[in-house]
This record gives C-alpha cells, sequence and structure tokens, in this order.
C-alpha cells in the first residue's frame, strides 16, 4: 500500500503548508484560488462522468442511482449531520464577505474529501498497484493532491487534515478488494461508479462557485446503488 501511504502523506504535508501559509495569503487571493477550485472540479467532474460514458452498460443506471441516493441521503439528513457536526468546531465568519467566498470548514471537507476520493486516478490507483504492483497511478494522484490540499487548508485552515484518513479508508478498500478478489472490482462496475462520481465532484464545483448548493453529501449513497446492483445481477438473469 505504498502508493495509497505516499498519496495520503502528501495531503497531512499540503495541509500543513497551507495553514502556515494561511496568514501570508490576502483574501483577493483566497477569493481566486477558491473560484478556481470550482472550476476546476468542474472539469474534473465532467471529465470523468463523459469519459466513462461509453463503457456504461446500463445508461440509466447513474440516473436510478443518483435518484435513490439522494432521496436516501436526503432522509438521513447526511449533509446536515455533517455540516453541523463540523461547523460546532469552527468559529462563525464575522463578515458576509468571507462567509461567501470561503464558506465553512464543512463546505471544503466535503469537496475536498469528493476530489481526492471519487476520481480515476484515485478509484483505479489502489487496484493496480495491488494487482499489478504498479503505483504510478498513485503517485501521480498523490503529486496533484498535494497542491489542492495546499490550496483548501490556505482558504479553510487545518482542520483540512481529516480528509487523509478518509482517504487512506477509501483507497485502502480498493487495494484490500482487489487483492482478496482479482474479479470483484469490474471494469463495468468501476466505470459506473465514476459516472455517478464525476457528477458528484461537478455538483461540488457548482456549489464552490456560488451558484447551486447541490447537497452533494445527500447524494453520497448513489455509490452504493451502483454496487448492490453488480451484486445482484447474476441472480436476476
Amino acid at each position: 500500500m505504498i502508493g495509497t501511504i505516499v498519496n495520503t502523506t502528501t495531503i497531512i504535508v499540503g495541509t500543513i503548508a497551507g495553514t502556515l501559509l494561511h496568514r501570508g495569503i490576502k483574501e483577493k487571493y483566497k477569493v481566486t484560488l477558491y473560484d478556481g477550485l470550482g472550476l476546476a472540479s468542474l472539469a474534473i467532474g465532467l471529465n470523468a462522468t463523459i469519459t466513462n460514458f461509453p463503457k456504461s452498460e446500463y445508461p440509466v443506471l447513474f440516473i436510478i442511482s443518483l435518484a435513490l441516493g439522494g432521496i436516501i441521503g436526503t432522509r438521513l439528513d447526511i449533509n446536515g449531520r455533517f455540516h453541523r457536526l463540523v461547523d460546532r468546531k469552527q468559529k462563525k465568519q464575522t463578515t458576509d464577505n468571507k462567509e461567501r467566498h470561503r464558506g465553512s470548514l464543512a463546505d471544503g471537507l466535503a469537496t475536498a474529501t469528493l476530489l481526492y476520493c471519487i476520481g480515476p486516478l484515485s478509484m483505479l490507483g489502489p487496484v493496480i498497484s495491488a494487482l499489478k504492483g504498479d503505483h504510478t497511478f498513485l503517485f501521480t494522484n498523490a503529486t496533484l493532491d498535494f497542491v489542492t490540499s495546499t490550496i483548501f487548508a490556505s482558504t479553510y485552515g487545518i482542520g483540512m487534515i481529516l480528509a487523509a484518513p478518509v482517504l487512506f479508508c477509501w483507497q485502502g478498500m480498493f487495494y484490500m478488494i482487489a487483492r482478496i478478489s482479482s474479479t470483484a472490482i469490474s471494469e463495468a462496475l468501476m466505470a459506473e461508479l465514476l459516472i455517478v462520481g464525476g457528477l458528484m465532484i461537478t455538483g461540488s464545483g457548482l456549489s464552490l462557485l456560488n451558484l447551486k448548493d447541490c447537497k452533494v453529501l445527500n447524494l453520497l449513497p448513489a455509490l452504493l446503488v451502483p454496487i448492490v446492483w453488480f451484486l445482484i445481477r447474476p441472480f436476476i438473469g
């Protein structure tokens, strides 16, 4: 799991670096970085979705996944619970300007976690690492995450370090599943997950740009729908 360990470490180091730079970056530059992250999220999310559309064996599965996942997530109020939990530990912003552009730590953590975890490099990397011993994808992802974590921490602070253990567990799950069974994670399932995940990242980008609060965390259960479908598919013909 050397690739995952390196990837996790870069997020920790990037977060610390961004926190140290926090006071040295003027607010107008933070706003620019914040908007840049929003645009990057849109690009990464749409690319993941559009690239994997031709690979999908079930063209409407992503719609069903988002619908069912959204209903479950809204019923459980994942977004609200997460924000209340994290925001309890964060000082309230004192001006409308800061509130609008910096947002809350919960917003930053939600977006960063999705960017770190839901992407071709982060999902395919551990699988390739486990099956072939090739860490190239994860090392590339680590470089990107270092830059991203530095920018996020310069805006939201040291609390962004909480995304690191989430990434480790996420990639570790894919790594262990691939080690146990090389056929458990098929290319078809990976394509469906990337389509749904890509749209979720796109939603995060819209939120970062203050265009639309998609409450992306409420859509997290959508990632379970393709997995459940592929598990039961052999039994329904």
